[in-house]
């Protein structure tokens, strides 16, 4: 017979998938029997009815308990939580009255990095959703906010196809690929345009920090629109101690471009970490490197901004296809030439911490 307080023990050790706390501190396992024959029934409690993750859930918890000696089968059942229970729940998930993690206050150790461009078509989404990754690949927990409200892309170039888990006035991100991802293209129809002015966009990004439960992530990743508007003006009063990123292509134009965002960083206090130059180079099949798009920008905006050149990405088709298909080049090719230079870049970004990491007003559950 399998012993039914180790069977317990390994149940309450799965982790809820979106909150990331294991199921005994949520207080999720309800019921737990062990028959003579070693079968075991279990009854979690989710947050919410129609829990979108509840299969991998079960897969989970049948894997933990089939893990231990003497069980020959685990049947997992579901019930859910009344509202008393999720908000006692929700309580503690956030830290109580006045325990909530503030960004880069006491108990925090989440890097906020802002990434940015002059201008549009350098690929600087794809370097988030591709630097996401590779952090995770790091064994870091990453979140990603897509605050180019306009273009939003992050969900689709990472094959996120289902929106944000609501429990009561807190969303909770949806994940793959170790990433965790907030955008407004989980709220606007594919047939509807966001037309909105400083005001309303400033409230959006305000909830995208303070109404999600991030669960403090080792990093946090804002996809900024181009240029230097009202979300770059909201982002860095929301986040005044960000460290930046500056995403440029070697053309020369490109790099004149991205100074500017370069420059507002600066003026608002950010720590510019250094630039990224994408579609450095294609290398063809005789290994050739060919500089379609010139060579020198990143240098040149680098050494104008006085910051490191953090990385060079190359030219990849499978980049392209990845994000069009959900298929990030750090997946799909691991070890190609790509992922590579992603993988180094995430190394560059873990080493260099910033100088200086606080924000004594925002919340971020």
């Amino acid at each position: 017979m399998a012993d039914a307080a180790a069977v317990r023990a390994a149940v309450e050790q799965v982790e809820d998938p979106e909150l990331h706390r294991s199921l005994g501190e949520l207080e999720m396992v309800r019921e737990l029997d062990v028959s003579e024959a070693g079968e075991v029934g279990v009854l979690v409690a989710l947050t919410i009815p129609g829990c979108p993750l509840k299969d991998e859930l079960t897969g989970a918890v049948a894997a933990a308990a089939g893990s231990v000696e003497g069980v020959t089968s685990v049947d997992v059942r579901f019930t859910h939580m009344n509202d008393e229970e999720r908000a006692r729940m929700m309580q503690g998930v956030r830290g109580g009255p006045g325990g909530e993690i503030l960004i880069g206050g006491s108990g925090s150790t989440t890097r906020v990095i802002a990434i940015s461009s002059g201008k549009g078509g350098v690929g600087k989404s794809s370097v988030t959703a591709n630097l996401g990754v590779a952090l995770a690949r790091l064994g870091k927990t990453v979140g990603i906010i897509d605050a180019d409200v306009w273009g939003f892309s992050i969900p689709k170039m990472l094959g996120i196809d289902r929106p944000p888990t609501v429990i009561d006035d807190t969303l909770l991100p949806p994940e793959l690929h170790g990433v965790r991802v907030m955008s407004m293209d989980f709220f606007v129809q594919p047939d509807q345009a966001v037309i909105w002015r400083g005001p309303m966009l400033h409230k959006a990004l305000e909830q995208f920090l303070a109404d999600v439960h991030w669960g403090d992530p080792d990093y946090l990743l804002i996809d900024m629109p181009p240029g230097t508007g009202d979300i770059a003006i909201s982002m860095s009063q929301f986040l005044p101690r960000a460290q930046a990123i500056v995403v440029t292509t070697p053309q020369v134009t490109a790099q004149r471009v991205a100074m500017r965002a370069g420059l507002m960083a600066r003026k608002v206090n950010q720590d510019i970490m250094g630039v990224v130059e994408n579609m450095s180079w294609f290398t063809g099949n005789d290994g050739t490197r060919y500089p379609i798009f010139g060579t020198g920008g990143g240098e040149a905006l680098a050494s104008d901004l006085d910051v490191p050149l953090l990385g060079q990405i190359p030219l990849v088709p499978a980049v392209r296809e990845g994000a069009d298909l959900g298929l990030p080049v750090t997946i799909v090719d691991p070890d190609g030439e790509a992922a590579g230079a992603f993988e180094r870049l995430a190394v560059e970004v873990e080493a260099r911490r910033p100088r200086l990491r606080a924000h004594p007003e925002l919340i971020v559950r």
